[in-house]
């Protein structure tokens, strides 16, 4: 059997081998043995760490995405979990097309000072009530 050693997946992955040893130990793979002190696993490591990556980027938990695996390491993606993401995913795109029509009326906006602008005065006001969030954030919904 073919295995690839740590230091070759974490290169073919491009990540680091710390960030393997994380998802091993949060149950997401398993290595195959070990070659002394080093970890040793099957290729087909690869593409779980593909569908991994694929489901950071889309915004899912570690949690969220070890739940894709079946027991026996398959995946077994649930269709409503992606449409619930994909709907979370439309919503946070309006935020932010809101955001950036503000940030680009705010850049050349004619008003004197950002401050006496009403437009960048509205942005602010949705900052501070939470409409407004860093990336990555969750929204809060009402009350």
């Amino acid at each position: 059997m073919t295995v690839l050693d740590i230091g070759e997946v974490a290169r073919r992955a491009g990540v680091p081998a710390s960030t393997l040893r994380y998802y091993e130990e949060k149950g997401l793979i398993t290595p195959v043995g070990r070659r002394g002190l080093r970890r040793q696993y099957d290729p087909g490591v690869l593409e779980r760490l593909a569908l991994i990556a694929l489901g950071r980027t889309a915004g899912f938990s570690l949690d969220e995405i070890a739940r894709v695996f079946a027991p026996d390491g398959r995946p077994d993606i649930d269709r409503g979990m992606l449409a619930a993401k994909a709907e979370e995913l439309e919503e946070r795109m309006r935020e932010l097309a809101v955001l950036r029509d503000s940030l680009r009326h705010a850049a050349a906006c004619p008003a004197p000072s950002h401050m006496e602008c009403p437009t960048f005065r509205g942005l602010l006001r949705a900052a501070a009530t939470g409409v407004v969030t860093a990336p990555g954030k969750a929204t809060p919904g009402p009350g």
